[in-house]
């Protein structure tokens, strides 16, 4: 009673109440709390003097006439500290201490790289607190969340890739580290981001230059401090901080391997065009808000709960701000009213307030930019709910959000809204909600809540997204990747998958072409310059071929287009010679143009589900159709090879059987490689499944005609996907010859097209192709640069030559292990248990 009269509440009213009274988190030394390990932020912030440089080469480097920025609070504008702007001679410094750094790291025996990757996890479990603390500081993150979810995360990740790094010689056979690798994070939530790129990259051998985000830098100049304590050896991991021009600068240095990204999709674009032609790995993980499915069998207050933690979380600039929440119509009205109940309830306020579920923004032009997707749908029609109640009067918050009665072409749907608000729209049946989900040019990760597991897993397989939960939200582990896929990215961060960003194969020397001044606008718009001479000049014979009797010729062959699974003559009505090695007219070929790859592509696009969902069994059978069809025209394939090319008859029957033999090997991959079951703390099974990219585009090289068209072709329709097919425009034949053998070996029409032409005046149609998810191109290094180029429009895939010719005989650079990881895209699906047991 004394308390209550004193003002303060009492110990029956805060049970009658049961309301949250305050929990902070204080950014000072802990109050009767004497132990020398917990150094708080702010002590920490004082013994650099609140003034930081870069960290490079194990020490902290402040070069004379920097500009400075300022790192506050996002919650109270608080100065934190100042850091330097760098400039394009830090950005040297850094490489060159990463370079020097390599030729050792990348020596040491896997066991003591793994040892080292060990000390830094317990180097940060030492002091978790401290980095807990600086990371709410300096993104405004709830303590809470960076307590729970980010730290414990960190730290897995670290022991988990010093395991990789143990196994690395027997596990990863056959690839070797990239080099140097710059690491750009753009986005505002940086610690377990940075971890993300770091830890792989480490792990396979590499070196690292870290880019941290422009407003959130401390927690990886902390990191880099911890990691020297730990015995990291210097130049291993270098931070530098800057501005977001330094991203570019830094990726498109000469002396850097490799590229990994996590930022913006603008930003992945930007540092797409920046590395193209320079021969550097590029691992893009970038933005995507995540989809909600909640089925009419879903538990609605299970799914409730999940959603308003999600929204809670989605305060702050990362992959999967935001959600777009598909609710099946019968259940709509009684989900949203569990919604608004819980979204009512929920905290915002103090970041360093241990009972908050939300935090601060990252700045004030975030909550601007909100709140400017919500005006608008509020203009357009829709309705918003606002829990206002709990949120401070100052600073950049923002009230967790819902908005319903939105048509589907609104900016809200359409686009990324980076904060604390859910955008609903209904459906009424379950392929209706498969076509929303996937009509996005981003495919981050969904949730699909329903109790009907069948109906779970179809969904979960459906959609077009790197990461599926199933009556969950927001799992994840270092064992299980995180990725995406369309424009979200191609990278991943965790498991097995997460390695091959950071590794090449072991025979292949890092390309260093030097990149052309190329007008893309223009570039391959004509024909080949070195086309050979049309029919009627001087020196052209006309189409070789032995009379049959007197006065008879023989009846002239006509090569044409193949695709949707016939013959075509060409949009523009040409022709091209092919010449044989004493340069007479061989045969005359179609001359595509960009009407047919479009042609081309759209009779993929019909073709690729059907063909990617058929049994891997059935699509095995059909390569071994087409070998066997193949072997039967041995004899008459080889000899128009000879001909062709000038190779003696011995060698063209030689390429014939390694053709056949590459046939064998894919058909055999088509129900060995599907996937596995992930090793993660959940109760429950983990899945990594391999599904097929979609539509690629593939141009194949002059070296080896035969072999190196089938050694591409076999492993992208094995995995399941329709291609459309350059052949060599100096030796095309072979490839023409086979499509009569794909007619007959019933490959579905729209599985395999082949368009002839000049390569790279056809590679641009494919790159730019909205409607193509991979190009694949073996050709000129000035082609490959502008294949890179042109892939930043929709991110798709790229695998390119940059001019290097292969040995396709041998099976580690005809058929290695890259060929099946570039042939597919990776899911996970989480399905929780505990039924029986409880989790």
């Amino acid at each position: 009673m004394a308390g209550a009269a004193s003002g303060c509440p009492s110990v029956w009213g805060i049970y009658s109440s049961m309301e949250y009274g305050p929990a902070p988190e204080g950014p000072g030394p802990a109050q009767g709390v004497s132990f020398s390990c917990i150094l708080p932020p702010q002590a920490w912030l004082e013994t650099h003097g609140r003034s930081f440089g870069h960290f490079v080469d194990g020490k902290w480097l402040k070069p004379e006439g920097r500009e400075t920025a300022s790192s506050t609070n996002p919650a109270t504008g608080e100065l934190l500290a100042t850091t330097l702007q760098g400039e394009v001679e830090d950005v040297e410094a850094a490489i060159q201490a990463a370079k020097k750094a390599f030729d050792s790291w990348s020596r040491l025996p896997c066991h003591a790289r793994a040892r080292h990757l060990h000390n830094m996890a317990r180097t940060i479990q030492k002091h978790q607190h401290l980095l807990v603390l600086l990371e709410s500081l300096d993104t405004g993150k709830p303590v809470g969340e960076a307590r729970d979810r980010d730290l414990p995360l960190v730290v897995r990740h670290f022991y988990h890739h010093a395991g990789w790094a143990q196994l690395m010689a027997t596990e990863m056979r056959g690839w070797e580290p990239l080099g140097v690798v710059a690491a750009v994070v753009t986005w505002s939530s940086p610690l377990l981001l940075l971890v993300w790129k770091i830890c792989p990259a480490l792990a396979m051998g590499n070196t690292v230059v870290l880019l941290p985000p422009p407003c959130a830098r401390l927690s990886a100049l902390l990191l880099a401090e911890l990691g020297a304590q730990a015995g990291l050896p210097p130049g291993v991991l270098n931070v530098l901080t800057g501005e977001g021009a330094l991203a570019e600068v830094l990726a498109g240095y000469p002396g850097v391997d490799g590229v990994a990204v996590v930022g913006s999709v603008e930003v992945g674009r930007l540092l797409r065009r920046a590395t193209a032609g320079r021969g550097a790995r590029l691992s893009l993980q970038l933005g995507g808000e995540t989809v909600v499915v909640v089925f009419d069998s879903a538990d609605l207050d299970e799914a409730a709960v999940g959603l308003s933690d999600a929204v809670s979380c989605r305060r702050g600039q990362a992959p999967g701000a935001g959600a777009l929440l598909l609710v099946q119509e019968a259940v709509a009205e009684a989900l949203l009213q569990r919604l608004k109940t819980r979204l009512g309830k929920l905290r915002v306020g103090d970041p360093l307030d241990k009972a908050m579920d939300g935090g601060a923004l990252a700045d004030e032009a975030q909550r601007v930019a909100i709140q400017t997707y919500v005006e608008e749908a509020q203009a357009e029609g829709a309705e918003i709910f606002q829990a206002w109640a709990a949120l401070p009067a100052r600073g950049p918050f923002y009230p967790p959000t819902l908005i319903t009665g939105v048509a589907s072409t609104s900016r809200c749907v359409r686009e990324q809204v980076l904060g604390p608000v859910l955008v609903v729209l209904p459906f009424r049946t379950a392929k209706e909600a498969v076509a929303l989900g996937n009509n996005r040019p981003s495919g981050l990760a969904a949730s699909v809540w329903t109790e009907n597991l069948p109906l779970a897993m179809e969904v979960a397989q459906s959609l077009q997204v790197g990461t599926v939960w199933i009556n969950g939200q927001n799992l994840f582990d270092a064992a299980a990747g995180v990725g995406g896929s369309k424009e979200s990215g191609n990278g991943w961060a965790g498991g097995r998958e997460g390695l091959y960003e950071y590794v090449r194969p072991s025979w292949q020397s890092r390309p260093r072409p030097v990149p052309m001044e190329l007008d893309y606008k223009t570039f391959t718009g004509g024909c080949d310059a070195d086309t050979p001479p049309v029919p009627g000049s001087s020196g052209v014979a006309c189409p070789p071929g032995p009379e049959l009797g007197e006065n008879i010729p023989r009846v002239d062959r006509t090569y044409k287009l193949h695709y949707g699974g016939s013959q075509k003559r060409p949009e523009g009505m040409a022709s091209r010679p092919v010449l044989d090695p004493a340069g007479k007219v061989l045969a005359y070929v179609a001359e595509g143009s960009t009407k047919d790859i479009r042609n081309a592509v759209e009779a993929a696009h019909k073709a690729a589900p059907g063909w990617g969902s058929r049994a891997a069994h059935a699509r095995a059978q059909v390569l071994y159709y087409v070998a066997e069809n193949l072997e039967l025209r041995r004899e008459e394939v080889a000899s128009r090879l000879g001909a062709l090319t000038g190779v003696p008859p011995k060698e063209a029957r030689r390429e014939v059987d390694l053709g056949l033999e590459r046939l064998f090997h894919w058909a055999a991959y088509c129900d060995k490689a599907g996937g596995a079951v992930q090793e993660t703390p959940l109760h429950g099974t983990t899945l990594h499944l391999r599904q097929p990219l979609g539509v690629v585009g593939i141009a194949c090289p002059d070296e080896c005609p035969l072999l190196s068209f089938l050694s591409l072709l076999a492993p992208a329709v094995a995995r399941g996907n329709a291609v459309v097919m350059i052949p060599s425009p100096r030796y095309p034949l072979p490839a023409l010859d086979l499509c009569q053998i794909f007619n007959t070996s019933d490959v579905p029409g729209g599985v395999v097209n082949v368009v002839t032409g000049n390569r790279d005046h056809l590679s641009r149609t494919l790159a730019q192709h909205q409607d193509v998810q991979a190009m694949w191109y073996f050709g000129s290094s000035q082609g490959s640069q502008f294949v890179e180029w042109a892939s930043a429009e929709n991110l798709k895939r790229t695998w390119v030559s940059h001019g290097a010719p292969r040995q396709w005989e041998t099976p580690a650079q005809g058929a290695g292990e890259e060929f099946l990881h570039q042939a597919t895209q990776c899911k996970n699906v989480w399905i929780p248990m505990g039924e029986i047991f409880a989790n």
